[in-house]
C-alpha cells in the first residue's frame, strides 16, 4: 500500500501535467503513461500498476547487472525513445541481494525528462541512519516519492508501510475521501484519511512510534549495522565450504548463496535447514537458479546466533 499510494500521487501528478484529471475522468481515454520499472523490481510494484489500471504488460522494464542494480546507460537509452507523462520506478535494496540502483544517475535522468521518480526502499531507505552505509543511497533526494516498511527492520507487526511524497497536493488529491457524515477531526487542513486509500484502519502508527522512540537515532543506527555485519559474517562463515556459493555482493542485510552446480541440491539443503531447526530461511529464484536468500533484521539476533545458524546450514550441505 506504501507503494501504491505513491504511485497514485504520481499518476495523478503526471496526468495533471498532460492536461487531464484522472481523479475524475478515470483512465480510460487518457494520454499513454510511460512506466519504467527495474527488472528485477519487487513484485508489489506490479500489484500497484495492475490497481492503478496500468497492467503488467505496460510496463518497461530496464536492464540490471548482476547484483540487480538498473544500467543508467539503458534507462538512458530508454528514455530517448519515450515522449509524454513519464514514471520512473527505481529500487534502494534489491529484496535478493540487498543492491541498490544508482539513484543519482537515475534522478538526473529523471530530472532531465521531467519524469517522475518513484523509489521502493521497503528496507533500503534505513541505510540513512548508518555513517558506514548511507552512501548507498547517494542521489535518493532527487526522488519525488518514496515508500518503506517498518515490519522489517522496526520489528514491528505487518502492514506498516511508510508512504512519503513530495507533492502533497499530488497525495491528497489521489487519495482523499469525503462524505457528509464523515467527522473531520483534522479540521480543514489535515485529516489522516486524506492521505493514504483506506477509509478506516487500525492504528498502525503506534507501535511504529513506540520503537523509533525507543531506540531513538543511535539504537537504531547501532541495530542496523549490526544486521548488516551479521549479514557479511555469516558470508564468510558459509565460504569455508567449497560447495557454497555467495551469488550477491553482501552491501546490506541480505545473503544469497547456492550450493553444488544443481538446483535441486540447493533446495535439499534448504529443505534440510528448514527441518533442522536451529534457523529458519527461505529459498528464492535468482537469474533462473534457485538459491537460498538469508536476511537479517531482527533486533535479537547475536554473533552467537549467526555462528550458529552458520554451523547448521554447513551440516546441511556435508548431509548432501
Amino acid at each position: 500500500m506504501a507503494n501504491f499510494t505513491c504511485l497514485a500521487s504520481a499518476r495523478n501528478a503526471v496526468l495533471k501535467r498532460s492536461g487531464w484529471d484522472v481523479e475524475a475522468r478515470g483512465i480510460y481515454g487518457a494520454p499513454r503513461v510511460n512506466v519504467v520499472v527495474n527488472a528485477e523490481r519487487h513484485i508489489t510494484i506490479d500489484m500497484s500498476m495492475r490497481l492503478l489500471g496500468f497492467g503488467t504488460d505496460a510496463l518497461l522494464a530496464v536492464d540490471t547487472d548482476a547484483q540487480g542494480r538498473m544500467k543508467p546507460e539503458a534507462l538512458r537509452q530508454m528514455l530517448l525513445n519515450l515522449t509524454g507523462p513519464t514514471i520512473i520506478c527505481a529500487q534502494a535494496g534489491n529484496v535478493n541481494t540487498g543492491a541498490f540502483d544508482p539513484l543519482r544517475e537515475i534522478g538526473e535522468l529523471a530530472n532531465r525528462a521531467d519524469a517522475w521518480l518513484h523509489v521502493d526502499a521497503a528496507f533500503g531507505l534505513w541505510a540513512a541512519v548508518s555513517p558506514t552505509r548511507r552512501q548507498l543511497l547517494d542521489g535518493v533526494e532527487l526522488a519525488n516519492s518514496w515508500a518503506v516498511d517498518a515490519h522489517k527492520w522496526l520489528n514491528v507487526p505487518y502492514d506498516c508501510g511508510m508512504a512519503i511524497v513530495r507533492d502533497a497536493d499530488a497525495q491528497r488529491s489521489a487519495m482523499s475521501s469525503t462524505a457528509p457524515y464523515v467527522y473531520r477531526a483534522g479540521g480543514p487542513d489535515r485529516d489522516n484519511v486524506d492521505w493514504v486509500p483506506e477509509f478506516s484502519r487500525r492504528a498502525r502508527a503506534v507501535p511504529v512510534y513506540a520503537a523509533l522512540r525507543t531506540l531513538g537515532r543511535s539504537g537504531l543506527e547501532e541495530m542496523i549495522d549490526r544486521c548488516c555485519d551479521q549479514a557479511a559474517m555469516m558470508a564468510d562463515l558459509l565460504r569455508r565450504d567449497s560447495r557454497a556459493k555467495l551469488l550477491n555482493d553482501v552491501v546490506l542485510n541480505q545473503v544469497l548463496v547456492r550450493f553444488g552446480d544443481s538446483d535441486d541440491e540447493t533446495r535439499a539443503v534448504i529443505e534440510r535447514v528448514q527441518k533442522e531447526g536451529t534457523c529458519w530461511l527461505g529459498g528464492t529464484t535468482w537469474h533462473g537458479q534457485a538459491a537460498m536468500r538469508i536476511s537479517f533484521s531482527n533486533w535479537a539476533t547475536s554473533e552467537e546466533d549467526v555462528r550458529r545458524s552458520a554451523e547448521a546450514i554447513l551440516r546441511c550441505i556435508q548431509a548432501s
